[in-house]
């Protein structure tokens, strides 16, 4: 007799009832177990266990799948913003029971069938969903990451049925961005038409960016204070004496007051500080 708790965790602790019994759970026991107290009942032909987690358990509430930002981010793909739930929902469905008014629900009719019972997306139905809805630099940092962790080959992609935004960000997109920080970065510096390389090391230091041979840009995260802080004063000091110059900003800057990177990027740029 299959166990009814380990096959629930196995699925992610909430499945459809069907699926269990097909399985080889007994009918009887999940019954049994949800009049205990063992199990619980999200909806009508569901069965979860209590300390399910709470977006696979809203999604089987809903009748809808987990996709767009919201699996990308549960993948470990690197998310700009999330605005609030991201949901897929069937074509066919006329109503949603949304607890959560702030949810995105995404009607298309996705290019990977949907397996009965499945709440969350797949990669190739999310990457398709983001290219759709994100703007492009935050949905080319998601396609980015998921190439990058290789969730996903570039070939693969290439024989799907893509819209105007997919083919664009297809065409962007490369396997090598350890971050969507460096996609970032250099889809806004692209019109410089200088090379622009990411998380290169020069003598034993690792630099965040090298524009052009000698301008180095180091950006600093909310772990750069104490030891980190001094270590980077140090290798700033090292590049410096090795003829580069280094220019460090922060990720706030980066992502919400981009102009003043930018200016510092171009006066930098003016007087020739990127050449040998």
């Amino acid at each position: 007799m299959v166990d009814l708790i380990t096959e629930l965790k196995n699925r992610g602790g909430v499945a459809p009832k069907t699926s269990l019994v097909e399985a080889g759970v007994s009918g009887y026991a999940i019954d049994c177990a949800v009049a205990a107290g063992v199990v619980i009942r999200p909806k009508r032909g569901w069965v979860a266990v209590p300390d399910v987690d709470p977006y696979l358990l809203a999604a089987a509430r809903a009748g809808v799948v987990l996709t767009c930002i919201t699996r990308a981010k549960r993948l470990g793909l690197w998310v700009l913003a999330e605005d609030g739930p991201h949901v897929g929902a069937p074509p066919s469905a006329s109503r949603l029971n949304l607890k959560n008014q702030r949810a995105t629900v995404h009607w298309a009719r996705p290019i990977e069938p949907r397996a009965r019972g499945s709440l969350e997306d797949s990669i190739l139905n999310t990457l398709l969903i983001v290219a759709d809805c994100q703007p492009h630099e935050a949905a080319l940092a998601v396609w980015e990451s998921a190439l990058n962790l290789r969730l996903v080959e570039m070939a693969e992609l290439e024989r799907l049925p893509l819209g105007v935004a997919g083919r664009r960000l297809l065409q962007e997109a490369t396997p090598f961005a350890d971050s969507g920080l460096e996609t970032i970065f250099r889809t806004r510096l692209r019109w410089l038409a200088l090379p622009i390389r990411s998380q290169i090391w020069i003598h034993g230091h690792r630099a965040d960016f090298l524009i052009g041979v000698r301008q180095v840009v180091q950006v600093d995260g909310g772990h750069h204070v104490g030891i980190q802080r001094a270590e980077d004063v140090a290798h700033d000091a090292a590049l410096m004496l090795l003829g580069y110059h280094v220019i460090r900003v922060t990720y706030v800057q980066v992502i919400k007051r981009w102009h003043e990177v930018q200016d510092l990027v171009m006066r930098a740029v003016a007087q020739g500080l990127h050449r040998a």
